[in-house]
């Protein structure tokens, strides 16, 4: 039986870290609101058939959401956590998926994922029994931190990856796991606290997480230099 895809932005995070008053997942970027870019960078697959963004429902009206002709679709049903809101549209599902189709769960404000790093992840997980994430293996030399601010120790690297998003998972296995516990700040970790083990798909560097206003820079020169390449003749 052919499994269905879909994804999940959960976006009502209020981006405290970011320092604007307006939540930074509606910041511009280029022009448009940097949710608008992460919408977009999954509709770059015609696999991933409907996208719903979960906000809160004073933010509703903020988006025209007659320009997506249906595949995007709110959610007015945001939670206080990540984890929450993503078991909130989970539940919101019910009914539409079945347990074995695949939900991608992607950052609301991670706006540079390529169309390459999307298919790779679809690519490799489409048949695989539970399901996995874009990651990319730790170059930097890791240092933890004492106390007092200074080095305390340095941390191993090898086999060490840092997760980024979609997160790609059964919607059956995916509600069951956070129906267990809210705690985890992502949905591998949540998979893997009910004994899953999520494959790790190659990422990319590019695939950034706007955290602070130095992040959006560097997406935006992301966007622009692919673009000028989409251009090259």
């Amino acid at each position: 039986m052919m499994s269905r895809c879909v994804a999940i932005l959960p976006a009502g995070g209020s981006g405290a870290r970011f320092g604007t008053a307006c939540p930074k997942q509606f910041t511009l970027l280029r022009g448009q609101m940097l949710l608008v870019h992460s919408i977009q960078s999954l509709l770059q697959d015609a696999r991933v058939e409907a996208v719903y963004v979960v906000l809160a429902p004073e933010h509703q009206a903020l988006l025209d959401w007659t320009q997506w002709e249906g595949r995007v679709r709110p959610l007015a049903q945001a939670g206080p956590t990540r984890a929450d809101t993503v078991l909130d549209a989970l539940e919101a599902l019910r009914g539409e998926l079945a347990a074995h189709d695949w939900v991608l769960v992607h950052d609301a404000v991670r706006p540079c994922l390529s169309r390459e790093g999307l298919s790779r992840l679809l690519d490799t997980l489409m048949e695989d029994a539970v399901g996995g994430l874009l990651a990319v293996p730790v170059a930097d030399t890791l240092k933890r931190q004492g106390g007092d601010g200074r080095v305390q120790d340095t941390v191993n690297r090898e086999g060490l990856w840092g997760a980024q998003t979609p997160q790609m998972f059964r919607y059956g296995m995916l509600l069951q796991a956070l129906q267990g516990s809210r705690v985890h700040t992502d949905e591998s970790s949540a998979m893997e606290a009910v004994g899953h083990a999520p494959l790790l798909v190659m990422g990319e560097s590019t695939n950034i997480k706007v955290t602070y206003p130095a992040d959006a820079s560097l997406a935006e020169w992301i966007l622009a230099a692919r673009e000028k390449l989409q251009e090259a003749p």
